[in-house]
């Protein structure tokens, strides 16, 4: 099955590579379909890729990369035991946010990442992967607040360049990231009655630009 699952993934990371769906693929210079391997437990999810990794093809390879090494590191968990990918997987000029259309473009190639790699827990980093899961919240209220939706644990985190633009944050991305090893431990056991969380309130977000939350 994992050899099933690794083929079907690669054939997904071609379908990326390829991808059409919207300007962005005039704009970039590799498409960033996710890294890692097809059963992992742990799925993080970003915005879209920035300089770095639009050169080298592969998410989270620049600065805040390297800092959500450390915060793997943290907790015991190398990237090669994780998955790794963007709510976008083509860069947007200049860093700037995602528009709606391009992050609706890309929505099938998440929904099949998810469906392939069956993470039990789900790490959101920055407002718009937090948005797939957690619509209408603010990440300056749910973030490190998990809720479980039948057998995924879904934790809502600030983006690591956050923490690199906003030394104030550091504190919080640190420990909201320690979080993770209970919730693995947790979604491991029986799924729940099936109740879901409601939905946070709504609240603006900052504008602070796509890597800064």
């Amino acid at each position: 099955m994992t050899t099933e699952r690794a083929a079907e993934l690669a054939k997904l990371n071609d379908d990326v590579r390829a991808c059409p769906l919207c300007d962005l693929c005039k704009t970039r210079t590799h498409a960033v379909p996710g890294d890692g391997p097809p059963g992992a437990e742990v799925m993080f999810i970003g915005e879209g890729p920035g300089y770095h990794e639009d050169q080298r093809g592969l998410p989270f390879v620049g600065p805040a990369g390297r800092l959500l090494d450390e915060l793997l590191a943290s907790i015991d968990l190398d990237r090669s035991k994780v998955y790794i990918t963007n709510v976008v997987k083509c860069r947007p000029p200049n860093n700037r946010d995602p528009l709606p259309h391009e992050i609706e473009a890309c929505a099938p190639y998440l929904e099949r990442q998810l469906a392939l790699i069956k993470p039990k827990v789900v790490v959101t980093l920055g407002r718009y992967s937090m948005a797939r899961f957690f619509p209408g919240a603010a990440i300056s209220k749910v973030h490190g607040q998990p809720k479980r939706i039948a057998d995924t644990i879904y934790l809502p985190l600030y983006h690591p360049a956050a923490a690199l633009h906003r030394s104030d944050l550091m504190a919080t991305v640190k420990a909201d990231m320690l979080k993770i090893p209970a919730l693995l431990q947790e979604a491991r056991t029986a799924p729940n009655d099936g109740a879901d969380s409601p939905p946070p309130q709504e609240e603006a977000p900052v504008q602070l630009g796509l890597f800064d939350l």
